[in-house]
């Protein structure tokens, strides 16, 4: 699979929500992650969209990770959020290959909502590259299990700080100092 790539890439938020993130084991390290690939994401101009499930039972997006104005927000009931019409109109064809945009997903629970999504995504013909250290699950166990299985059905498996170095292609971009103290 291609490196990932802010001309390409789509940034999938999956389930970051106020109820559920207590629960997740290593939930702060999680959050933190996420909050750097976000963040990395609005500089280098790498589209993102949110994904909330039962929003009424789970609560909104975390605070730290909220939605800007024109960051999409899809409301579920199902886990596989790639079967939403709006989470596939969000992840736009055509941006730069013609199957669509790249998927890069973070989120909660590894073993239910993202595994389920990103084994949509596949499916449907989708390049998926799943940031290891930004999702998480109530137990390491099925965060594990949830990483093999999805690694094994060809999905990347990335850490933050690959996916930033990937974005950014060079020192001489840009935003390389703005970028990389999101890391340090």
């Amino acid at each position: 699979m291609p490196i990932a790539d802010a001309q390409n890439d789509l940034l999938l938020m999956v389930d970051f929500q106020g109820r559920l993130m207590p629960a997740i084991a290593n939930g702060q390290e999680v959050v933190a992650q996420a909050r750097r690939l976000l963040a990395a994401a609005r500089l280098l101009g790498v589209p993102v969209v949110y994904t909330e499930q039962n929003p009424r039972g789970l609560g909104g997006t975390l605070p730290e990770l909220a939605p800007r104005e024109g960051e999409a927000v899809v409301a579920k009931m199902t886990f596989d959020a790639w079967r939403s019409p709006e989470v596939r109109r969000a992840a736009p064809a055509g941006r730069a290959t013609p199957a669509g945009s790249d998927l890069l997903v973070a989120g909660c629970e590894a073993h239910v909502c993202v595994l389920q999504t990103v084994l949509g995504a596949l499916a449907d013909g989708r390049r998926v590259k799943v940031v290891r250290d930004a999702i998480g699950s109530r137990r390491e166990e099925s965060r594990a299990a949830a990483i093999a299985r999805m690694q094994g059905h060809g999905a990347e498996i990335v850490t933050t700080e690959m996916v930033v170095f990937e974005w950014l292609g060079s020192a001489e971009n840009p935003s390389f100092k703005e970028t990389i103290a999101l890391i340090k």
